[in-house]
């Protein structure tokens, strides 16, 4: 499904014009045969490869996580929810849904564009239509959409799976045929350095704008930045097949698919068809599929006549191209009534047909109208919307996954360490009741005070000299030690507060809150590490616990390798007799 819904007809379309359209390119004109034929199988990879799944990736993986890790809708509205919450229900959602839904359309009217010119011209070279016309183009895309709708509306389960499948061994034997009638040594090792150079090639040819070869800036964007707006008006539809098939994966295993398994397929089928039609080419041909690289509707069959058995492997192609013609119209339809209907499962058949007769219409139009250049043209347009919201979806995913990381690193508390099971019942009930600010307010003023007070009476037995410091503040009280050359220790406590989510005040499961606002005493300390909420903690537990922060202080004190974190004003003899005194108080 991922081949036959995602490259398939580009796949059988560009696998022979593509490399020989490099292989001829005027450009490269000045530069040896050889060095010709390497460049067109590395361009070819370049735009065939990793580039090309990690667009799909990225919608893939963001419609993925959010709809089984967030359990939300399989919708690309849903990939905003860290950046819209609850309105990408609303404007906002139907806004990015509409460009999807435009940027599909056209991607796919595209694609299907350069399925029916090839299957013309096989048609034509079969002796089967007298010419390429348009009015051979209408009965083709008539009769493909008509069973695309009807493979679309018998159910994706039962239309692409079985479509996908007879495609998926015609391709492989098609395949096969080439590499064991064509040269197939030279297939074996060119194979191999092509992916060394690819590989070794990868950083520049990712970063390379041709901005100092201003000769090659035409070829570049008629290749490298028309590709990128075509897997990019695909990546909504691509994306949405990806993320049906992925639940249950590891982030790990979806990328290494996505990016792996297709690219080293795709790398090696350009290899055996581009490769082999160069060689022939270069030592059979004489230069006769070179003279047609502009015509590439007709490359691959040109190419087959060169191989046994073209009669049949001519036929092959077209069923081929025909299949996945109706693959990508069947998927397509699918995707865009899914899309247009925030992905609700109650689409009528009428409905879903009246998506193809669309697709069918708007093909015919831009064909009639200015051909290829015309669909590459919408192409372009619709891509650059949706790609600023690929960007946002990027921003969208790590803010997620990085409160996912969070979540699922998070430890328990601080303050659980010290409870004890003699009062659970007085911890429970602490839990599940939500003070007020007034009654936060009374538990530093008296829990946490006692404790400060008793461990202030405590310390002066040991001469250690401390003070309670309440700042005239009632929401606020810290015990401080005081010290001549060394930062002082501070335990404090204060009230702090955070805003709770509508879903956890209106939970009747949930503990009962009297506002959406929860209170809370947070400790702090004089080194402005993060403190933690010191609620549950008794009397004898908050002692226990600043005893603790005090143990540490001192310990890392008397190291002099962390004098530098003690104070900003040290000196080196003064400290030594002030870390003297301070081991005499461990």
């Amino acid at each position: 499904m991922l081949f036959a819904a995602g490259m398939g007809i580009g796949l059988m379309y560009f696998s022979v014009a593509e490399p020989m359209q490099h292989y001829s390119a005027p450009i490269f004109a000045e530069e040896d045969a050889i060095t010709r034929a390497k460049n067109a199988q590395l361009y070819t990879f370049f735009h065939w490869g990793i580039h090309a799944w990690a667009i799909y990736g990225i919608v893939g993986l963001s419609l993925s996580y959010f709809t089984y890790r967030y359990k939300l809708p399989l919708s690309l509205r849903s990939c905003f929810y860290p950046l819209l919450k609850n309105r990408i229900q609303g404007v906002w959602g139907n806004v990015i849904d509409v460009f999807a839904l435009c940027s599909t359309l056209f991607g796919i009217t595209t694609t299907l564009g350069f399925g029916v010119v090839q299957i013309n011209s096989g048609l034509v070279n079969m002796n089967i239509f007298p010419d390429t016309s348009f009015i051979y183009q209408v009965i083709i895309v008539g009769v493909l959409v008509a069973t695309a709708i009807l493979s679309a509306v018998t159910g994706v389960s039962k239309g692409i799976k079985i479509l996908s499948s007879i495609n998926i061994v015609a391709v492989i034997f098609l395949l096969l045929f080439v590499v064991l009638v064509g040269p197939t040594s030279h297939l074996l090792v060119s194979f191999t350095e092509g992916l060394g150079n690819y590989l070794s090639s990868f950083i520049e040819l990712t970063f390379n704008t041709h901005s100092y070869k201003t000769d090659e800036l035409p070829w570049f964007y008629d290749w490298t930045i028309l590709y990128w707006a075509w897997w990019i008006s695909w990546a909504p539809y691509v994306g949405l097949f990806i993320a049906k098939i992925s639940q249950g994966r590891t982030i790990r295993d979806f990328v290494a698919a996505v990016l792996i398994i297709p690219t080293a397929f795709n790398f090696i089928w350009m290899t055996v068809f581009g490769n082999s039609a160069m060689w022939i080419d270069q030592a059979i041909a004489d230069g006769a599929l070179s003279s047609i690289a502009g015509n590439p509707d007709m490359l691959m069959f040109r190419f087959l006549e060169y191989l046994p058995l073209s009669g049949i492997t001519s036929f092959l192609v077209i069923l081929i191209i025909i299949i996945f013609f109706v693959t990508s119209a069947d998927s397509g339809i699918v995707v865009m009534d899914s899309i247009a209907t925030k992905n609700s499962t109650r689409s009528s058949k009428i409905q879903i047909a009246l998506w193809g007769i669309i697709l069918a219409s708007i093909s015919l139009v831009l064909l009639n109208a200015g051909g290829l250049e015309a669909l590459q043209s919408m192409t372009l347009i619709t891509a650059l919307p949706f790609s600023v919201i690929m960007l946002l979806f990027i921003v969208s995913l790590v803010k997620a996954l990085q409160i996912d990381h969070k979540y699922y690193e998070r430890d328990f508390s601080a303050t659980t360490d010290l409870w004890s099971s003699d009062s659970w019942q007085d911890k429970l009930k602490q839990i599940v009741t939500f003070k007020t600010k007034s009654a936060i307010d009374t538990f530093i003023n008296t829990t946490v005070k006692s404790a400060f007070e008793e461990m202030q009476e405590v310390l002066s037995k040991y001469e250690i000299t401390s003070k309670i410091n309440t700042h005239q503040n009632p929401h606020r009280i810290e015990i401080e030690i005081q010290y001549d050359v060394v930062n002082n220790f501070i335990y404090g406590v204060r009230t702090e507060s955070k805003n709770l989510p509508d879903y956890f005040v209106k939970e009747e499961n949930l503990p009962e809150t009297v506002s959406d606002e929860l209170f809370f005493p947070l400790s702090y300390f004089g080194d402005t590490r993060e403190g933690y909420n010191v609620h549950y903690f008794t009397k004898n537990e908050l002692i226990t616990d600043i005893l603790k922060h005090y143990e540490r202080f001192l310990r890392l004190t008397s190291e002099e390798k962390n004098a530098m974190f003690i104070s900003s004003n040290i000196h080196h003899k003064k400290f030594k007799k002030v870390k003297r005194k301070l081991k005499k108080n461990i």
